[in-house]
């Protein structure tokens, strides 16, 4: 009898403390402009907060692969070790403005980006099912890789820089690679042709599609499994728990294609013949451990990532959601 009041009394205690934090849902459900603006802002905000573990990620995946030329331009080997290690060797060695290299292609890939992959799955869901608010996992997959796959098809030139910059050593005696983003597409665009500012769009949409499929399908399933089972309400952390467990899901799926995709484009005209010749490069010279590099800053980034931008984007799509009904009920 005890024990069932105690159950009770944590079933009726969870609801509460989940609908006193965050906005309430809007009586409306949020249009496509509004999921397309809030995706894309919400993305810039929880990038802002995590480039320096991407730039972080971004090393480690590279390392061993230009040894020689860095010897040969610097007169020394510069080795990371772990997250912290590489976060601190680049501020010892480069200054703490090298974590934010690469930032303004990262906001402007973003915000076109993560705008189409994440901003118009739920349009695209809803094509697909021709209407029905019941999505099987099928349906939910087809969208992701639609979405990830257009995003990457428009968005793939602002990556290549952002990747270049941020795989950039700005130690003494290394001349810059680009000056500022603007000349890094134009430098790219005629030393390497249009393809170049389009170079590993195919392991970018393979990346993007399993991305894509495991972070937002993940998160659909998860929370609808919170509150079809009534554990939380629809509301921040329920958003918390959800993006939590999709960013983990999504780094262990994406990690090895998300290192060759590093490689490929960060490598000099000619090094590598195509994606998967760099991935088989990789697995001759390395092993199968090197797809698993930088796999810990991976997670503290997607995961991080993750939590940060859906719980950004729900509360995003809620105010402008009620700033449109205000708008209306004013007019």
């Amino acid at each position: 009898m005890q024990r069932s009041r105690t159950h009770t009394l944590a079933q009726s205690f969870l609801p509460v403390t989940a609908r006193m934090v965050g906005l309430k849902p809007s009586n409306l459900p949020p249009t496509p402009g509004v999921q397309f603006l809030s995706a894309g802002t919400a993305a810039c905000i929880a990038d802002l907060i995590t480039f320096p573990l991407d730039t972080a990620k971004v090393r480690l995946q590279i390392q061993g692969e230009v040894k020689g030329a860095q010897i040969a331009v610097t007169g020394k080997s510069i080795r990371y070790h772990g997250v912290l290690g590489t976060i601190t060797t680049m501020i010892k060695t480069e200054g703490p403005r090298s974590l934010y290299s690469g930032l303004v292609a990262g906001l402007q890939r973003q915000m076109s980006f993560a705008s189409i992959r994440i901003g118009l799955y739920d349009s695209v869901k809803q094509f697909y099912t021709r209407g029905n608010d019941h999505a099987g996992i099928g349906t939910r997959i087809l969208a992701g890789c639609t979405t990830g796959g257009l995003a990457v098809a428009l968005a793939q030139p602002t990556d290549v820089v952002k990747v270049r910059f941020q795989a950039h050593k700005s130690l003494s005696g290394a001349q810059k690679r680009y000056s500022s983003t603007l000349q890094a597409y134009r430098t790219i665009a005629k030393e390497e042709g249009v393809r170049g500012l389009w170079k590993g769009t195919f392991p970018n949409i393979t990346r993007n599609a399993i991305v894509n499929c495991s972070e937002l399908v993940t998160y659909d399933i998860i929370k609808d499994t919170i509150l079809k089972n009534k554990l939380m309400t629809d509301n921040l952390p329920c958003h918390f728990l959800s993006a939590f467990g999709a960013g983990f899901c999504t780094t262990v799926i994406a990690s090895p294609v998300d290192v060759v995709k590093t490689r490929y484009m960060n490598s000099s005209p000619g090094q590598y013949k195509s994606a998967l010749n760099c991935a088989w490069t990789m697995l001759i010279k390395e092993g199968p451990t090197a797809f698993y590099k930088g796999f810990v800053p991976s997670y503290l980034r997607l995961g991080s990532w993750n939590v940060i931008m859906f719980v950004s984007y729900e509360q995003l799509k809620r105010a402008m959601m009620m700033t449109r009904q205000t708008v209306d009920c004013t007019t």
